[in-house]
């Protein structure tokens, strides 16, 4: 009898010696399937890329593109954005669009000035944090504002054509006979130029007082400062900006930025370097004024 007893005993110490080490074809054979690699990783083929995968609004992942941290100020709404640093500026306004609607040709995108479309945004250096304004409206309500703006644009051209040149008139001959100012900025005759990132500087208003022009991208204001005051005035608040190069100096411009509907409210500069006359035209009024 006690040998019958030993039997069961070394049967279940083979069987727990069997359920703690399986064979070993049993192992690394009885499930092939997992051990393919698809379904370790996903096959890169199978899932397209993402047409706007350059683009991420913060939680996109961007492979192989150095991204920049943007701020998008619009009508008093804020976007954080990360944008490809390679990306043109073109490339951002569809960007713009997609998160505000705005076509890109209705858009004023400033950074340091007008943002140029055809520059990408190292180029430009922009920086982590910097702040891009947006300025633009809708297709209906440019079509109800621009219209006596631009009734207003032609008017003026057309007195002048009638007119002799401005800077031979006598209330800006008066201006003009006290000479280009000692400290005016420098021109570059023939360029264009952004803006620079300080107040241009060193010219005459009506009076001969010294003055200077500020442009404030964020408040989307220009400041026009003199000795006594400065004046802040919305750029959307401004319905036309003329100007016309001073004979004998044709590398400085007379500018006047209309403030109302008639010629009594031109505020005058004289001395403007001919490089930023684009510049300003293109910040206050926006592009999509001259389409």
């Amino acid at each position: 009898m006690a040998a019958a007893s030993a039997t069961p005993d070394s049967d279940d110490t083979s069987m727990d010696a069997e359920a703690e080490n399986p064979p070993l074809d049993c192992r690394d054979g009885s499930d092939p399937l997992s051990a393919e690699k698809p379904l370790e990783t996903d096959d890169p083929q199978s899932d397209p890329p993402d047409p706007q995968a350059s683009v991420s609004n913060g939680g996109d992942s961007e492979i192989g593109k150095e991204l920049v941290e943007l701020k998008i100020i619009w009508n008093k709404n804020k976007y954080d954005l990360k944008f490809p640093l390679d990306n043109t500026g073109a490339d951002l306004k569809q960007k713009i669009h997609s998160l505000t609607g705005l076509p890109p040709a209705m858009q004023k995108v400033m950074f340091k000035g007008l943002l140029p479309e055809d520059k990408t945004l190292r180029e430009i250096k922009v920086i982590n944090g910097a702040k891009i304004m947006v300025v633009g409206s809708t297709i209906n309500d440019v079509l109800a504002v621009n219209t006596p703006k631009d009734a207003a644009q032609q008017e003026v051209k057309s007195e002048e054509t009638k007119k002799e040149p401005l800077c031979r008139q006598k209330q800006h001959r008066k201006v003009l006979d006290k000479g280009k100012p000692e400290d005016v900025m420098p021109s570059v005759k023939g360029a264009q130029e952004r803006l620079p990132t300080v107040p241009l500087s060193g010219m005459y208003n009506k009076s001969g007082g010294k003055v200077r022009l500020t442009f404030k991208l964020e408040q989307d204001q220009l400041w026009i400062g003199t000795k006594e005051r400065t004046e802040k005035l919305p750029m959307g608040s401004i319905k036309n900006v003329v100007s016309e190069p001073i004979e004998g100096h044709e590398d400085y411009h007379m500018m006047a930025f209309q403030l109302g509907p008639t010629e009594a409210s031109y505020y005058w500069v004289y001395w403007v370097p001919t490089q930023y006359v684009d510049a300003i035209k293109d910040t206050v009024l926006g592009k999509w004024q001259y389409f």
